[in-house]
């Protein structure tokens, strides 16, 4: 028997889309619901039931018609969903206890109408489903049990069954009807000799989703992992576990990607129980999360664990209490302490175990990063914490997010990798024939060979552009494609297309326009490379015309100030000029005593780059992922090379050295001539401009959080 009951109720349901192997698949509604009592000690079978329900948004589609003999007429005269599911538990709850029984299971063909139509239908309308949903018998496992000869379980249906139990086949033509008098006659059938057999494998739907830690030793079974896109930023793990409702997923099984900027991208990596809801997770690609919907991938067991992987005793301590609410804390001062933050968050959300329930986020040196994650009892303390989100603490002001324990492990692994002494990623070893032509900013020219993007969402990157142009990206030049930052160092949207010839572009341009990307429509437009170099430096281009870069400023210097690297003289080896890069600016001429410290600068008119306006990501065949500096050869090299490029030069051309002033805690938003403004009063050559250098928000992830300026 069945191991907690002693009834089975025989459950169908039916969609208003598809219906059999693909039930829930497109999100359609229920439409109908059939049911039957069967009493296993007695082997009794109950009235037959039949109940249509009347869906929110009132249409059907062909298929649903022709499958389920159902028009709209008879729907909107039905009774919604929570009315439907009330009446069914109030009608099988009387039955049961007229046949005197005391509890019952329900019974099904297949775990879909459970998993993917009903839980999901119910979380969306934020109905509270009874309890005896949360468990049934799958009767495909239970007749493979007795007949494993009938083939395999997803193959099965209650027609191949009753074939294969040598039983006739049901003659009703009503959908529903049909298939729940077929499962009474299988269960009927296996009930006697010579099967005698016992309902005993029940499954389950659990009730909520579990936050726990992952050690990145533990064994994941990639065929138990998916990667969910498209989520909203402010997703927790509570909403996605809500997407997958009717889907059971592993303990601490969702875990939140964030960026290079340690901010999330609209990613998680979902761990499930087995591959069979992994399977059926699939099924939901494109399914949706209030406006959005969400594409769902397989994903490996390797990517969970690099993000939800941990190996810290402290975040293991810190997240040993369970069914707490995890709160991220961003932008703290670091001279903030466990008792200002209690403070701060006031008594109306006491924080568990008071500052046992702070953890503060560290570099490796012991330097505070300005995050911290503190614990909750409940969903109301916690929200009352949220309330505060941009509140002041001491001179900042402080962001609040919901978190999850995936996240604290992946924040403090990212911090606590970082390298005391910070650097750029090295610049791409190329040949030095190549530098010749520097690889990331094309001659200017009046040709039109180039197209820009306008209106990409901000989450694009250079997979979805070449995806995007389709077949037109055999025609883009090597080192292509170019994505336009704002003075932020976020992306603005933009991207210009060097293509390989006018023809190109212009069929780009006519091809794919206001074609579709992630739900926006993108612009594009044909251009010069001439008008592609200036917006690259800073100018605009609208429908107003091009403007230049701001000239106020020398730093930015137009299009014809990239020039070529000079040729390396005899005797200077490739090691010599590839070294680290440097965060540096062209400074004075100084001694050559000086100038390993220093980046290299050929004596040419000076090379100017404004990081804030271009980030240059890798197109076919290759391009550098950033804009990178070549460090200085050593003194007696750098004056060979300045030897040879000006040997009427009596002074040396690498440049000199000035005050290094380091400023820590400027506003995100603050601009050069803030700076400069700062500094108003104290002297600096004219010439010096460029040497504030602002680092975007990528290299402000590789390195430390602060802004740096060379007087």
């Amino acid at each position: 028997m069945a191991s907690h009951s002693d009834t089975l109720v025989v459950f169908f349901g039916a969609t208003a889309g598809a219906n059999g192997g693909k039930l829930g698949s497109d999100e359609r509604e229920i439409i109908l619901l059939v049911w039957q009592i069967v009493d296993l000690h007695e082997k009794k079978v109950g009235k037959l039931h039949r109940c249509l329900v009347k869906p929110d948004s009132l249409e059907l589609t062909e298929q649903g018609k022709e499958e389920t003999g159902l028009s709209l007429e008879e729907l909107v005269s039905a009774e919604p969903l929570d009315k439907a599911l009330q009446q069914f538990h109030q009608s099988v709850s009387s039955e049961v206890k007229c046949l005197g029984r005391s509890s019952y299971t329900l019974c099904v063909d297949s775990p879909l109408i459970i998993r993917q139509a009903l839980h999901p239908e119910a979380s969306k309308k934020n109905l509270v489903l009874p309890e005896c949903f949360f468990t049934f018998v799958d009767l495909r496992k239970e007749f493979h049990k007795c007949c494993p000869s009938a083939g395999s379980v997803q193959k099965l249906t209650p027609a191949s069954m009753l074939e294969s139990a040598g039983l006739p086949a049901v003659s009703e033509q009503l959908m529903g009807v049909r298939e729940v008098r077929s499962m009474v006659q299988l269960i009927l059938c296996i009930l006697d000799e010579p099967y005698d057999h016992e309902f005993s494998c029940v499954e389950t739907v659990k009730y909520k989703f579990d936050s726990g830690t992952c050690c990145k030793t533990e064994p994941v079974d990639s065929e138990t992992v998916i990667r969910a896109r498209g989520l909203p930023w402010q997703s927790s793990d509570q909403d996605i576990a809500r997407f997958f409702k009717g889907l059971n997923i592993a303990k601490g099984g969702v875990a939140l990607c964030l960026n290079a900027q340690g901010r999330r991208n609209g990613e998680a990596l979902v761990r499930f129980v087995d591959a069979e809801h992994r399977d059926l997770a699939l099924e939901r690609h494109k399914h949706h999360m209030g406006s959005r919907y969400i594409e769902v991938y397989k994903a490996t067991g390797e990517e969970f664990l690099k993000i939800a992987g941990g190996t810290s005793n402290e975040v293991t301590q810190f997240l040993s209490k369970e069914n707490q609410v995890i709160i991220r804390m961003r932008g703290l001062p670091f001279t903030a302490t466990p008792q200002e933050v209690l403070t701060f968050l006031g008594p109306e959300s006491p924080v568990t175990d008071g500052t046992e329930g702070l953890l503060f986020v560290k570099y490796p040196d012991g330097r505070p990063t300005g995050d911290a994650f503190v614990l909750f009892s409940c969903e109301e303390y916690a929200l009352n914490a949220l309330k505060k989100h941009k509140q002041i603490l001491g001179k900042r002001y402080i962001e609040l997010f919901r978190s999850t324990a995936a996240e604290v492990q992946q924040v403090l692994n990212r911090y606590m990798s970082t390298p005391l002494i910070s650097t750029l990623p090295p610049s791409p070893i190329m040949p030095v024939p190549v530098l010749t032509t520097p690889p990331f900013l094309p001659a200017a020219s009046s040709t039109r060979d180039c197209v820009r993007l306008r209106g990409l969402p901000y989450a694009a990157g250079i997979e979805d552009i070449l995806e995007f142009m389709g077949e037109h990206t055999v025609d883009i030049k090597p080192h292509g494609v170019h994505m336009v930052l704002n003075q932020q160092g976020r992306p603005s949207g933009d991207a210009f297309i060097q293509m390989k010839s006018p023809d190109k572009a212009f069929m780009v341009s006519q091809k794919c326009h206001k074609k579709t990307m992630k739900d926006r429509y993108v612009e594009v437009f044909q251009c010069s490379t001439e008008e592609m170099s200036i917006v690259l430096m800073g100018g605009t281009l609208n429908r107003s015309g091009l403007s230049p870069p701001p000239c106020k400023l020398p730093c930015l210097s137009p299009p014809a100030a990239y020039t070529a690297f000079p040729t390396l003289p005899a005797g200077l080896s490739e090691v010599a000029l590839y070294q680290p890069p440097l965060l540096a600016a062209p400074r004075p001429p100084q001694s050559a005593a000086h100038s390993a410290a220093l980046a290299y600068y050929p004596p040419q008119p000076h090379l100017y780059m404004n990081m804030n306006y271009t980030a240059y990501y890798p197109s076919p065949p290759v391009s550098p992922s950033t804009v990178g500096y070549f460090a200085a050869p050593p003194g007696a090299v750098a004056a060979a090379v300045a030897a040879q490029s000006h040997p009427a030069a009596a002074s040396p051309v690498l440049p000199q050295p000035g005050a290094l002033v380091r400023m820590q805690g400027l506003p995100y938003n603050t601009g050069v001539k803030d700076i400069l403004s700062f500094f108003q009063g104290y002297q600096y050559a004219p010439d010096e401009y460029s040497g504030v250098v602002q680092m975007s928000e990528q290299a402000r992830s590789l390195i430390q959080p602060k802004e740096w300026l060379c007087l």
